[in-house]
């Protein structure tokens, strides 16, 4: 029996990449769920023109936004991709097989990402393995940044075809995130109860860029696998900047 899928997408103000990530899904789509957090460009108005079940949700985290939408989809098997993301012709033709053919709990497959209109295919970004495809009676998101389908059952097998990711438009977008980032990757850290020393600002950064360019061949992605491995760089100097400096500020709060 052919299973249904719900495809799930939370948005905010994502005009620019909205359609383009519905045009992927409308011939395998049995559900189209949009999830948005009071988006105040053209994102309603361009899912409107698609038949999509539009809901609005006070955006609380990625994982909680994610959870809660899943939670509404009209059926268990759930496809979940972010606005900024579109199936390849390859991987669609992937699914559309397996929904006659479902014997796994999940499914995952490779993200490719375009960055500043280049495909990066090193710089640690590629393959960038993502579990998307799930029944969501056997798993759910958890994580704060980088979140992540967590399984509690089940195996899963992998999709040939891409995930097309369209990341960043330009340098100044990347970094306005990179910033965003931080901030929550710090107070993560100390969420979690963890110390920053002096050492880890000036270490880890290093760490990173030496990780990214070198040892994921970021140097063959050209001008922009430098710029992605020096802004990860920097991010991770922030990150543990922000931390070490909330850290002393609560420690002088306690004198």
């Amino acid at each position: 029996m052919e299973v249904k899928i719900s495809v799930v997408i939370i948005t905010l103000n994502e005009e620019k990449n909205i359609g383009r990530c519905l045009d992927s899904v409308v011939d395998i789509a049995d559900e189209i769920l949009i999830v948005d957090s009071f988006s105040t460009d053209r994102t309603q108005e361009i899912c409107k023109k698609y038949s999509v079940k539009f809901l609005q949700h006070k955006f609380e985290g990625y994982s909680e936004q994610k959870n809660w939408a899943n939670k509404q989809a009209s059926f268990p098997h759930i496809l979940s991709l972010d606005a900024d993301e579109a199936l390849s012709e390859e991987l669609k033709k992937n699914i559309h097989a397996i929904k006659c053919n479902w014997n796994a709990n999940a499914y995952c497959f490779n993200r490719l990402t375009n960055y500043c209109g280049k495909w990066i295919y090193h710089t640690g970004w590629y393959p960038d393995k993502k579990l998307r495809l799930w029944d969501r009676r056997f798993g759910n998101w958890q994580g704060i940044i980088h979140e992540k389908v967590i399984l509690t059952n089940g195996e899963t097998h992998f999709l040939k075809g891409n995930l097309l990711h369209y990341s960043y438009y330009s340098i100044s977008q990347h970094i306005r995130q990179m910033n965003k980032f931080s901030e929550i990757g710090a107070k993560n850290i100390l969420q979690k109860g963890k110390k920053v020393s002096f050492w880890k600002i000036l270490v880890n950064p290093i760490v990173k860029f030496l990780r990214f360019y070198f040892i994921n061949l970021g140097f063959l992605d050209g001008f922009y696998g430098f710029m992605i491995s020096e802004i990860t760089a920097f991010e991770t100097f922030l990150k543990y900047s922000k931390a070490f400096n909330i850290q002393k500020s609560r420690r002088k709060n306690t004198l």
